[in-house]
């Protein structure tokens, strides 16, 4: 699946975008993982109140399935302006 960073998560893990493959059933399981593979990572994922997550683009909790997934993409919640 498609992975997308955007904003300050980008900046943080340093690509905007990277193909995964994984194994996780869930959003929070394919953070666990991600979190697992290098400091830019866990320091990206480390509050997860300060994230959001959207699931083949439509808005959603990080109990999510993964199953038949596409693209997942992680950002920091919006503001309205």
């Amino acid at each position: 699946m498609d992975v997308l960073y955007f904003a300050w998560v980008r900046e943080r893990i340093g690509v905007p975008k990277e193909r995964v493959q994984t194994s996780a059933a869930t959003v929070q399981e394919l953070v666990a993982e991600l979190r697992g593979r290098e400091e830019r990572y866990a320091l990206a994922f480390a509050d997860l109140d300060a994230l959001r997550v959207a699931v083949d683009q439509e808005l959603s909790e990080f109990d999510a399935s993964l199953a038949g997934v596409r693209e997942v993409a992680f950002f920091p919640p919006m503001t309205g302006g």
